[in-house]
């Protein structure tokens, strides 16, 4: 044991030791640096055999051991800035997202208060309407109750539920009964069959330009109409002021039949916000615009909008996810959401057991904007939307005046699936494609799908038809379906593997041939320094 201590000992002592020495070391580097006593004695002693380069190089010695001295303690002082800022950025953030969620507290608290408020009938004697109808229940074989007129009403199965069959008021879904009693002598307006997929495209862009002074890119509107052929939902995203609303907003009134506008909350959790839903209470369904366009779709042969602004202002996943998943279905006879577990006998026409049929002829564009009071964008939805990046304003240009168009949504198909016919994918560039596929896979573990693949099957001949080029769509796909998935992975570990993947894609399609895809990846680099 006594060799043990000693050997221990000895052994922290020359640890001391050499730490004492390192910081007395610095200490006195730093202490001679500003001895300057010391140092113009130093310079004494010498100064008389230096010539003229010697006095040069000794100016030149103190400029550079003083400025290195500076920017090290410049670079520190800056580490110790940016750490302490970067903590109170870290620690505002959390305080940020707790209030945040506090406020969504409030917010499905305070719609729970006014719906109990709403529900609560209160007697101008004070009596509510339960205790109304407990004394009722207890004094009811004492009251002579008359006979009903069957004219006037009459009683269904489901329960003990009294349905007026009177005015339009007693029934329980008004606005889809109104739109019934709308389209009972309608007439379909004499529509256009004569219009190409790029004519469309230019008169859009006319239209838009002519009409209300907006202006879009060629692509941007030819992005949007393929981009409907292979999915009906797109995605807008940019900064504020880009027009994001405006284009659907615009392709409504091309179209002659006006987009509907959903303005999302921050407080929409499910899908009740989007297609309402049935109050017990006063037995009526809460009907919402969305729920009346869609029903009124299935009545023509329209292009019908439904635009939801600022879509991720809440969680998409949450209030559209039962929609994600019905348009992802391949028999569209499969589109049905039940409004209400059964039907009566004065719901509308067209929601046979209280379920409602997704019409074809519906497209849904959400705007979004990317900043701190929104909410990223899932992956499932990206796979599910086709994005629109609108990161710049549009440039004037003249454009002769456009008038607006009555186009049906069934010859917008046949205009569709005639391009699919006539432009399919060349087989050069699927095999290419998988080539790509099997080096992004090996490269970085990440696959295209069967989606994604049947998507750009669709997009890009119809992108062709509408004046594009194969490459131009096939570019535009993989750099928002496929690369846009390397933000989820380690930058700093593909930095090398991406400048590879970039030169693979200039030996598959020609050097800078995609220049969506080698843009973005670009821009991924630059956020690696």
């Amino acid at each position: 044991m006594d060799g043990f201590m000693n050997w221990f000992f000895a052994f922290m002592t020359s640890f001391l030791e050499a730490i004492w020495k390192g910081i007395s070391g610095l200490f006195g580097a730093i202490s001679f640096l500003f001895n300057f006593p010391l140092i113009f004695d130093q310079l004494a002693r010498y100064k008389n055999d230096f010539n003229a380069l010697g006095w040069m190089l000794c100016v030149l010695t103190f400029l550079l051991t003083y400025g290195i001295f500076a920017g090290i303690v410049f670079l520190i002082t800056l580490a110790v800035r940016k750490y302490i800022r970067f903590r109170h950025t870290l620690v505002g953030n959390e305080d940020l997202l707790e209030e945040i969620a506090d406020l969504h507290r409030d917010v499905v608290r305070l719609n729970a208060e006014k719906e109990r408020i709403i529900n609560m009938k209160i007697d101008p004697t004070g009596v509510t309407y339960d205790q109304l109808r407990d004394m009722f229940e207890e004094n009811r074989a004492d009251i002579d109750i008359p006979e009903q007129n069957d004219t006037e009403e009459k009683t269904t199965t489901e329960g003990e539920q009294t349905i007026s069959a009177g005015s339009p008021e007693d029934k329980r879904f008004f606005r889809l009964s109104a739109v019934d009693d709308k389209y009972t002598y309608y007439v379909a307006p004499e529509y256009d069959r004569t219009m190409s997929l790029s004519e469309i495209c230019d008169d859009i862009r006319n239209f838009s330009c002519s009409r209300s002074n907006l202006y879009y890119e060629i692509k941007t509107i030819r992005l949007m109409i393929a981009g409907l052929a292979s999915t009906k939902l797109i995605l807008l995203q940019g900064i504020s002021g880009t027009g994001k609303t405006s284009l659907p907003y615009m392709l409504g009134k091309y179209f002659q039949n006006d987009a509907t506008i959903a303005s999302v909350q921050p407080s929409w959790r499910d899908r009740t916000e989007l297609f309402g839903y049935f109050n017990e209470f006063t037995k009526k369904f809460n009907e919402t615009e969305v729920l009346k366009r869609i029903y009124e779709a299935s009545y023509n042969d329209d292009i019908n909008v439904i635009i939801l602004d600022e879509m991720n202002i809440a969680r998409v996943e949450y209030y559209f996810a039962e929609m994600l998943s019905i348009l992802e279905m391949p028999n569209a006879e499969e589109w049905k959401i039940e409004l209400v577990p059964s039907s009566w006998p004065n719901d509308p026409a067209h929601l046979p057991d209280g379920k409602l049929q997704i019409p074809q002829n519906v497209w849904y564009i959400g705007t979004a904007n990317n900043d701190d009071s929104t909410f990223a964008v899932s992956d499932k939805v990206y796979d599910r939307a086709l994005v629109i990046n609108l990161d710049s304003k549009g440039v004037p240009f003249e454009a002769p005046d456009t008038k607006p168009k009555f186009i049906s949504y069934s010859y917008v198909e046949e205009l569709y699936e005639k391009a699919v016919a006539e432009h399919p994918v060349s087989k050069t560039m699927l095999e290419n494609i998988g080539k790509l596929d099997l080096y992004v896979i090996e490269k970085f573990r990440i696959a295209f799908g069967n989606r994604i693949m049947k998507q750009l099957q669709i997009f890009v001949p119809v992108f062709v038809a509408c004046g594009g080029t194969e490459l131009e769509g096939i570019d535009y796909i993989l750099a928002t379906k496929v690369f846009r998935k390397f933000e989820g992975l380690n930058l700093s570990l593909i930095r090398d593997e991406i400048r590879g993947l970039i030169l693979f894609m200039d030996s598959l399609f020609g050097k800078g041939e995609m220049k969506e895809c080698i843009d973005y990846l670009q821009r991924l680099q630059k956020t690696m320094y």
